[in-house]
């Protein structure tokens, strides 16, 4: 099988110490990103650990189609112990970091520990044997943006953005949904990592040099799918994924002001149509010609940013209640400069304008931002997410295991709603993408009747993705023959990784509390128990949502299940 190449490189950040280690048994077992770094986490992450304790342990990892010139590959994985779910979550970020991390020879850095002063820490390739990492102190970069970490590093390292991964004022002040940013715009979004990052007082890693592993992918297939990248016409090209708004608003469900209504009327202001207007060049991840990124900006008010995407549309526009483009345009900037979330963070932000009354307050939904990144004043108790403020608000929990909800709305999607309840990390459309089947009209939308075993091989095949690391706007045009083949291995036993690997998932969660109680939805779905019942038993778990004893191994010192 092809997979990922280099050793693990773990930073202790408190001690200022790096060590590698060889990792080839889990990387040739689990591929790379997602797989590998969630097999990491799990076994060397206590179950009991804080998650801003210096004990709980951050990864970021590659897989082995970063070091392939094909396009939908310019992306990397994020996993660690959330703040905000309290479990394990794993997300990953496109842009241009992936290749800069291979070049340093590793596949996977683990950063541990919390250093009593703010920390730039930077990995280099190294001479033999021994790790070239160097821990910058960087005390008058406290409360620094996004932009400006760049820009020191470029004038201090000649290090432009796509070196580094950032963490903004919100990851500082361990705000729950802090991100961590690179190049500038691209986002390890979900589950609060940068929170992490900012409570070991790492204020940027950053990744350089020359000594690329050499992985074995066939040529031709790589030739075929990035011709198609390149010459297809895709409306994806031209509107990102905002090109669904208008369609999923008048044929499904749009969360509109703070999921109390399933349709905008507004949304012609924000769909992609909108979008679009306001672009005004091409981009692209690392490598990839499909190019489907969306620089936008508006002159008459001043704003330049990248995208927003459907997800940021959502949260920004029709859940708050905002009707202008270009306001959902400047909230995508902010959160991109302060290190926030746009999902979580425009979630909140709606619970917020529910409370006082103020939906379609674009001025608030900024002003409350900027107080939230930096937790002054109201901005405190919505740093925490809808979980833990929803009682002072006096509003509804719209979330699941602490995660907020993505835009694809499951009171109109059952299957979609169902992956909410179960998904490992929460309220994220990414853990299954089971949405699809059901808005290209391959499974009815209602009703769960023989969709847990579906659900249940759509969440390992996203596995398979996370770990290769493939976009997931490839599905077009990587079918599962084409990553076969580039992996050498059959697409079975790709599905058995990935299996897997969400077990590891929920053993691990299941160590700190987590069970049937916590795979809940806050709306109900016909035949919902029964459908819950069926995947336990699909996954071979036990009737509580949890996995039984002995069927994983590993874990804190390495012990089995009692």
């Amino acid at each position: 099988m092809n997979h990922a190449k280099g050793d693990l490189l773990t930073i202790d950040v408190g001690a200022r110490e790096a060590e590698t280690t060889e990792i080839d048994d889990v990387l040739a077992t689990f591929v790379g990103g997602r797989g590998a770094a969630t097999k990491l986490a799990h076994d060397r992450i206590p179950f009991d650990a804080d998650p801003f304790g210096p004990e709980n342990r951050v990864y970021f990892s590659s897989g082995p189609l970063q070091h392939s010139q094909m396009s939908f590959t310019g992306r990397m994985n994020m996993t660690g112990l959330s703040p905000l779910t309290d479990g394990l979550c794993s997300t990953n970020a496109g842009g241009y970091l992936s290749r800069n991390f291979v070049d340093t020879g590793h596949s996977v850095v683990e950063v541990t520990g919390a250093s009593d002063e703010l920390l730039a820490v930077h990995v280099r390739d190294g001479d033999g044997d021994a790790p070239t990492v160097e821990f910058e102190e960087v005390p008058e970069l406290a409360g620094a943006e996004v932009p400006d970490v760049t820009e020191a590093m470029r004038e201090r390292h000649g290090l432009e953005s796509e070196h580094l991964a950032t963490v903004g004022p919100a990851g500082e002040n361990r705000v729950r949904f802090a991100c961590v940013m690179t190049s500038d715009s691209r986002a390890f979004g979900r589950g609060g990592l940068g929170a992490v990052l900012g409570a070991k007082n790492v204020k940027c890693l950053t990744f350089e040099g020359d000594s690329r592993a050499s992985v074995d992918l066939p040529e031709g297939i790589q030739s075929e799918i990035h011709r198609e990248a390149a010459t297809t016409d895709d409306i994806m090209k031209r509107q990102g994924t905002t090109n669904g708004t208008q369609f999923i608003n008048d044929e499904f469900g749009l969360p509109t002001r703070y999921f109390s209504e399933m349709s905008f009327e507004g949304v012609e202001g924000i769909n992609g149509d909108a979008v679009e207007e306001k672009k005004y060049k091409k981009a692209a991840c690392s490598m990839c010609a499909f190019a489907c990124k969306l620089p936008t900006r508006d002159e008459e008010r001043g704003v330049e940013t990248e995208g927003p995407e459907f997800e940021t549309v959502m949260a920004f526009g029709s859940n708050t209640g905002v009707d202008d483009v270009v306001d959902v345009m400047i909230s995508n900037d902010r959160c991109d400069d302060l290190g926030m979330d746009t999902i979580s963070a425009g979630d909140t932000v709606a619970a917020y304008l529910a409370s006082e009354d103020e939906f379609g307050n674009a001025e608030l939904v900024h002003e409350t931002l900027e107080k939230i990144a930096r937790r002054e004043g109201i901005g405190d108790t919505l740093a925490e997410g809808v979980a833990r403020c929803h009682d002072e608000l006096g509003v509804e929990n719209w979330s699941v295991k602490g995660l907020e909800f993505a835009a694809h709305d499951g009171r109109a999607i059952h299957g979609q709603g169902l992956s909410y309840a179960v998904a490992n990390r929460g309220a994220d459309h990414m853990y299954s993408a089971f949405l699809s089947l059901e808005y290209n009209g391959e499974v009815d939308p209602e009703g769960l009747e023989g969709k847990p075993e579906l659900l249940i091989e759509r969440e390992n095949r996203q596995v398979v993705r996370d770990s290769g690391i493939f976009c997931a706007f490839s599905s077009s045009y990587v079918d599962d023959d084409a990553k076969a083949e580039l992996l050498d291995v059959d697409f079975a036993d790709l599905l058995a990784m990935g299996d897997r690997v969400v077990e590891l998932e929920r053993h691990f969660n299941n160590r700190r509390g987590f069970d049937r109680g916590d795979d809940r939805l806050p709306y109900d779905l016909p035949g919902f128990e029964s459908a819950l019942d069926e995947y336990y038993e699909l996954r071979g778990w036990n009737s509580d949502g949890t996995v039984p004893a002995g069927h994983v191994a590993g874990g804190s010192g390495g012990v089995a299940d009692d």
